[in-house]
């Protein structure tokens, strides 16, 4: 497959399909299932200064189009990760991306020292989903002063490329990417999960133990190909995409839209082997299409611009009058 041979941020890729966090452990579990030499990379479930928890059960519930989950970023702590886990990544070619979160700027800051000291990471993504105790409660990923404080912060403690997966709760997604490139990200990847309700009729109780919980899946990827598109056209620093990815053509469609990679998360759960079947369903979608490089694919939505057909969430004025019914 080396039509599909690409690179993300000066990192080697042999395909630009990646396991996404949150759904592929911290890799090594599903060393025995797929090899894992032949995906693009993986993203580690998301690292913290010290082990947590997570929320209570049920963390997960199936949706009609999708999954819901609030899982708390269960995790073994950056220690233990470089300690127990990390030793066997690096049996590995594939990209691994480590997952860093925090809860204030000093969180993330001594995750990566300790991740700086330790071989065979590719990059850092910052899970910016999260609300900074520091600031009242304010997500990093919602401010575009507090991100960019915070990527500022942390990009001279970096080695590595620094990714920032910026999540779909805003009301507009451009000073979110622009604020993370301008502060010295080298790529963003987008989108993480949408918050949302599921409701038990008959307990008048939330399926989910947390209440809300965070909506992935096929339900969201119409959504989340806009927010990439918007995305890709307001910086010039790589996008990577994510949300509701199932087949190749799904890869296709997020890479011309303009991302530079995918990931691939729900999916993992009812399919283990996701990620390579996606890379060879996307290999044999660039053959059909006749083209030497998947890279030929970035970027390359032909889209009207006009207000006819341009719709700018909150602009009344600006949505195309439907057939049928009054403007």
């Amino acid at each position: 497959m080396d039509r599909l041979a690409t690179t993300l941020c000066g990192i080697a890729l042999r395909n630009p399909v990646l396991a996404a966090s949150g759904t592929f452990g911290y890799g090594v579990e599903f060393a025995k299932i797929l090899d894992l030499n032949r995906i693009g990379g993986l993203v580690v479930k998301g690292l913290s200064r010290e082990p947590m928890a997570g929320n209570a059960p049920p963390r997960l519930w199936e949706t009609s189009a999708g999954m819901m989950n609030s899982v708390g970023l269960q995790n073994i702590g950056v220690r233990a990760f470089v300690r127990e886990k990390l030793p066997q990544l690096r049996q590995y070619r594939t990209a691994v991306i480590a997952n860093v979160f925090g809860y204030a700027q000093e969180d993330y800051a001594e995750v990566i020292r300790e991740l700086e000291d330790a071989e065979g990471i590719a990059a850092y993504e910052l899970n910016v989903s999260c609300p900074n105790t520091h600031a009242g409660g304010i997500f990093f990923s919602s401010d575009p002063a507090l991100l960019s404080g915070l990527v500022r912060g942390l990009r001279p403690l970096a080695r590595r490329p620094i990714i920032v997966k910026l999540s779909p709760n805003v009301a507009r997604i451009e000073p979110l990417a622009q604020a993370a490139e301008d502060a010295g990200a080298d790529a963003v990847s987008l989108v993480n999960t949408f918050i949302a309700l599921a409701i038990d009729a008959r307990t008048r109780r939330p399926h989910i133990g947390a209440g809300f919980g965070g909506l992935s899946g096929p339900a969201i990827k119409p959504i989340a190909l806009r927010m990439v598109y918007e995305a890709a056209q307001a910086v010039r620093i790589p996008v990577i995409g994510l949300g509701g990815i199932r087949t190749g053509e799904d890869a296709a469609e997020f890479l011309i839209a303009g991302a530079s990679a995918v990931q691939v998360g729900t999916m993992n759960f009812a399919d283990p082997r996701a990620p390579l079947r996606i890379a060879r369903e996307l290999d044999r979608f660039v053959v059909h299409e006749r083209l030497a490089s998947v890279t030929a694919l970035v970027g390359s939505l032909q889209m009207k611009h006009g207000k006819d057909c341009v719709h700018t969430p909150g602009a009344e004025s600006d949505r195309p009058v439907l057939p049928g019914r009054n403007s």
